[in-house]
């Protein structure tokens, strides 16, 4: 989708750059609108010609978790006043990237396959960004095919110690 981020990419260099004092609280309220405008049958709403873009705005600040200011309120109203509420969970991706090159850090995701307390997960996010040589924002995912241990993607990075990619290999081997 070479076409959403070409699109993507000023609204996120713009935002970046309008609010990078406060670069934190900025990219929380974005995340919460990409989830939102990620939304299939919010997107078929938007789409209706019978909808206004004022009815669309008023939507989406009903269903924000959080009290979006003025400058959160703005960047939504260009967004949908521009037919790109499509593109906002890419805006969103850039958004985050550019934060993330501004602070040396990445994102990383760690999937498994139970739930992972914050003492464990401090643990783990501690000796990952030893591994990756950079400060990580992990968040975690469950996905209870990996039947134990946990896979990490960061960036273009995987590290797979589930019990999934050992019996993969396994069965390899033994096929070879």
């Amino acid at each position: 989708m070479a076409e959403l981020a070409t699109i993507a990419r000023p609204y996120a260099e713009a935002l970046y750059k309008a609010s990078a004092s406060d670069l934190v609280a900025v990219s929380a309220w974005v995340d919460e609108l990409a989830a939102i405008a990620g939304n299939p049958q919010l997107l078929q709403f938007a789409d209706s010609p019978k909808v206004t873009s004022a009815q669309v705005f008023e939507l989406i600040t009903g269903v924000a978790q959080s009290v979006l200011g003025d400058h959160a309120k703005n960047f939504l109203r260009t967004v949908i006043d521009n037919s790109r509420l499509g593109a906002l969970p890419e805006i969103a991706a850039q958004f985050r990237a550019l934060k993330n090159a501004q602070s040396g850090s990445s994102d990383a995701v760690v999937y498994s396959a139970f739930p992972i307390d914050q003492a464990a997960l401090a643990d783990v996010a501690a000796t990952l960004e030893k591994r990756f040589a950079r400060k990580l924002n992990v968040s975690v995912e469950l996905q209870p095919e990996l039947i134990g241990g946990i896979r990490v993607v960061v960036g273009d990075e995987v590290l797979d110690t589930s019990v999934k990619a050992r019996l993969e290999q396994m069965k390899v081997a033994l096929t070879a």
